[in-house]
């Protein structure tokens, strides 16, 4: 595998699990039927009377939500990689300064608003939950700050603290609004709970920021990997790097989270498997972990929707009962190896 080319493999994967995300649901067809349905919009002929409601399942529902998890898993897996080669830390995840917390705070907070039709649209709750993410994080970066420095160390406990804040908040504001306690809960389990091409488009602008950051990072997170004072010495300017790497995964991380919920373990499983086949080489591993990362996803995506049939489980909990015993192994196989 190491022969074959990592992009070639990664693409592949990705193409199919594009493909079987768009024909299973709860109404599911065959590959022939997707393929008659694309190729006949491609050459613009008429479809039959059979294929017309396929291809509005297909290209007003499908679509939309294969792309948007495939996005949120390619957000959640970049800035995973990125934040581990930022703290030198493989059970690093973008949930560590406070990103989950925050969104979930902003979120539950929109939900128990009731003050005007603004609050009742698609839109505010996504807002409100990216507002949430970012603060906690300014938050989190400016209480770690020491001087002119910002150590790792003070970053990752300020992360903690502000995470617990902005949870005991959260569970209050869940408390007194019950109305709203199986949205809310919903939302936090993780789950792409709206339709269409809209949340796509409001999304893909932050994530291509966030992502595009990152990706043009990697050589800067090589040079971080020998120590601060050798990376110092060799010319990188550790405290822009590091800010322009929180704010790039913060902001792809907090996309996801806003327009699809809370999914853990993604950030955290992908790095390290890609880091187990193709190396630490950051200018490789966030791009591939881009592309595994919507792969991962889109295969929770699918069991969430099959595993109990008619109904839906939130992927949330597809992806922590998954990621948990991963988390354990990483766990071991840190202590009993230096692999950083």
């Amino acid at each position: 595998m190491r022969k074959s080319s990592p992009y070639l493999i990664s693409g592949l994967v990705l193409v199919i699990c594009l493909m079987l995300s768009a024909t299973i649901g709860s109404v599911s067809f065959g590959m022939p039927a997707f393929f008659d349905i694309i190729l006949a919009g491609l050459k613009g002929q008429p479809l039959s009377g059979a294929q017309q409601p396929l291809a509005t399942i297909l290209f007003s529902l499908r679509f939309p939500r294969t792309i948007l998890v495939a996005i949120t898993g390619a957000a959640l897996a970049g800035s995973g990689a990125a934040y581990q080669g930022l703290f030198r830390n493989p059970l690093a995840d973008p949930y560590l300064i406070g990103v989950a917390s925050g969104a979930g705070l902003g979120a539950v907070f929109a939900m128990s608003l009731r003050s005007s039709a603004f609050f009742e649209s698609m839109y505010f709750i996504p807002l409100a939950a990216f507002a949430g993410a970012m603060i906690t994080v300014w938050t989190a970066y400016t209480l770690a700050r020491s001087g002119n420095s910002l150590p790792s160390t003070n970053l990752i406990l300020a992360g903690v603290a502000v995470s617990s804040f902005a949870t005991a908040l959260t569970s209050y504001l869940m408390l007194y609004s019950n109305r709203e306690l199986h949205r809310a809960l919903a939302w936090l389990l993780g789950g792409t709970s709206m339709s269409g091409w809209e949340p796509v488009l409001a999304m893909l602008p932050y994530t291509i920021i966030g992502l595009g950051i990152l990706l043009a990072s990697g050589y800067a997170l090589n040079v971080l990997q020998f120590g601060e004072e050798q990376a110092q010495q060799l010319g990188l300017d550790i405290k822009r790097v590091r800010l322009v790497v929180v704010f790039a995964a913060t902001l792809a991380a907090a996309a996801a989270v806003s327009f699809s919920g809370i999914i853990g373990f993604i950030g955290l499983i992908v790095p390290h498997l890609i880091r187990m086949l193709w190396g630490n080489d950051y200018r490789r591993l966030i791009p591939l972990s881009i592309l595994g990362g919507a792969s991962l996803l889109l295969v929770a995506d699918i069991l969430a929707r099959r595993i109990a049939a008619p109904q839906e489980v939130p992927v949330g909990i597809i992806t922590a009962l998954t990621g948990a015993p991963f988390f354990v192994f990483v766990l071991r196989r840190s202590r009993r190896q230096n692999i950083w």
